[in-house]
């Protein structure tokens, strides 16, 4: 009997020993857990800040500014950066793209005509915000705009 009182201490090291080494795997998976869910966020707010620079670009340009937008334009709205781009693109005899307002066909019209008074005008409208640590992460929202305007003018 004297022979097996020191087992029990053995054994009680060993499931100490796992209870530990199960304690730090727990940690470190909830540590990880928190991080991913951290950035999560970071990504869904960055979403938030580039759909509301979006549709501040769009609100600021509404009308006749948006129609005779001539060349790519910056600006900066609640932290994300939107540019603003007429298109189509043309391409010149020396392979320079040059941009300008153009008139198109209207692609979604309510009234259709036939005498092409009326056409439309395209402008493209990104709009970036960074997010993450040291703003490595980069998220963008695309929109196209049509604008209704008289033919040749």
């Amino acid at each position: 009997m004297r022979k097996q009182k020191g087992i029990v201490l053995f054994f009680a090291l060993i499931v100490l020993l796992l209870m530990t080494i199960i304690g730090v795997a727990l940690a470190v998976n909830s540590t990880q857990s928190m991080r991913m869910s951290g950035a999560g966020s970071e990504r869904i707010e960055a979403k938030s800040i580039a759909d509301g620079g979006l549709e501040a670009a769009i609100a600021a340009n509404r009308g006749p500014s948006l129609a005779t937008l001539t060349n790519v334009t910056t600006g900066t709205e609640f932290g994300a950066k939107q540019t603003l781009t007429p298109i189509p693109f043309e391409v010149d005899a020396g392979g320079n793209v040059v941009i300008g307002a153009k008139d198109v066909g209207c692609q979604r019209s309510t009234r259709p005509n036939s005498g092409n008074i009326i056409s439309c005008r395209r402008v493209e409208i990104s709009s970036t915000a960074n997010f993450g640590r040291d703003n490595l992460g980069q998220l963008t929202v695309v929109a196209g705009v049509e604008q209704e305007v008289l033919t040749g003018s």
